[in-house]
């Protein structure tokens, strides 16, 4: 069962506690963050006498043990498992399909929410009474859990299905910026409009989107969140499991929002290294006092970007977590940096950009021109009126 994760699970998870040293808070006396999964007095009567779907993946634990297990020896009757991207174990690589399978250890069939059936259909909800959805969230627009939590509780609400989100914290919870998504730019990697960084956690984004009505037609889902325990939006929470391959540990989560946005543009993101996300280039920046050569690594990356070629640019690995917990805003330095640096400009961006960015704005501002300080002034105005929407979802204190 999922006591019994693979080796390369063993080994992330154990890369992960030995970074993280478990401490879900900033001071050790404080009281320890109990996340909605280890409050199963809450959400186990609700489970009675149901046929339960779940939406999980590596970071589904209760205490020691995988939520299906837990849920296994409990008596419920599992009836199906939905895996989002990299799977339900999370060992599968960023973007790559998840075929149907089913599930060794409980015969549970398992239904891939990642490809072309990135909604559950009717088919795969056959049977089944109530939804549990239980996944560490980055707290990242276009990070893409809360895009499959918004279609299942889409196809839950078409069917009459219940959902019950067993919430944990949001490890960038602690602010709100960049752009808000413009909805001509909907996609899978953001499909309302939030910004980049919307500091919610999954419980409060799931009752954002009932309340906004952005489910199809404005559907109202049945909802119920189990609420996280001892957390505030001031919690700096260290994740106890990484939530994807290419997060590999807290410094890479903190830059991820700002960093990511090179997927969209000519330069390596990391991808191709094992430290995704803290450290990036190209092959033309300049000046060259650190350079990496990309290569393909099995889960992690195959074929990044400028594959075996020297790239030159950001080690920011040894910067101090303490530091980079302090950020509190959407980097746009560094994409302005490669840009300037760059002799081709106008193959710079792709238009994957824009899908990131949730807008094609930022990049008009980066070829005209403009300054940070510029950009960021232009998008205060949707960002405020997000942060006042904001406050009437949240489920946590601010500080």
């Amino acid at each position: 069962m999922y006591a019994k994760l693979s080796l390369i699970s063993c080994l992330i998870l154990l890369a992960s506690i030995l970074t993280t040293g478990c401490s879900n808070s900033t001071e050790q006396s404080e009281p320890a963050v109990i996340v909605g999964a280890d409050r199963s007095e809450i959400y186990l009567p609700l489970l009675e006498n149901k046929n339960v779907g779940l939406v999980v993946n590596q970071t589904s634990m209760v205490d020691s043990v995988h939520l299906i297990d837990y849920l296994y020896r409990k008596g419920v009757n599992i009836k199906a498992i939905y895996a989002p991207e990299h799977g339900y174990k999370g060992t599968v690589e960023r973007g790559k399909h998840v075929d149907g399978t089913t599930d060794p250890d409980t015969g549970v069939p398992v239904y891939s929410l990642y490809g072309k059936n990135r909604k559950p259909g009717p088919e795969m909800l056959e049977g089944v009474d109530v939804v549990v959805f239980d996944i560490q969230d980055v707290g990242v627009r276009f990070f893409t859990y809360i895009s499959t939590l918004n279609k299942v509780m889409e196809a839950c609400a078409e069917n009459g299905i219940k959902v019950i989100v067993l919430d944990r914290p949001n490890p960038l919870g602690y602010y709100v910026d960049g752009p808000v998504l413009d909805s001509q730019f909907g996609s899978f990697v953001g499909l309302n409009p939030i910004p980049v960084i919307h500091g919610l956690t999954v419980g409060e984004y799931a009752q954002m989107a009932n309340g906004e009505g952005w489910l199809k037609d404005s559907i109202q889902c049945d909802l119920e969140v189990v609420k996280v325990e001892n957390y505030t939006h001031a919690t700096k929470y260290q994740l106890p499991i990484l939530p994807s391959p290419n997060l590999p540990d807290m410094k890479s989560i903190y830059l991820y929002p700002s960093i990511c946005l090179f997927e969209g543009a000519n330069v390596n993101e990391g991808r191709g290294t094992y430290k995704p996300f803290q450290q990036f280039g190209a092959p033309y920046y300049t000046p060259t006092d650190f350079s990496y050569v990309p290569k393909s690594i099995p889960v992690l990356a195959l074929h990044p970007k400028f594959e075996g070629d020297t790239c030159y640019g950001y080690d920011l690995s040894g910067v101090a977590l303490s530091q980079l917990q302090e950020i509190r805003q959407l980097e746009i330095k560094y994409v302005i940096d490669f840009y300037n640096k760059c002799d081709d400009k106008e193959n710079f961006f792709i238009s994957f950009f824009d899908t990131l960015a949730g807008t094609d704005q930022l990049r008009k501002q980066i070829i005209e021109g403009q300054s940070e300080e510029q950009i960021r002034a232009s998008w205060q105005q949707d960002l405020d009126k997000y942060k006042q929407m904001r406050k009437k979802y949240l489920l946590y204190d601010e500080n």
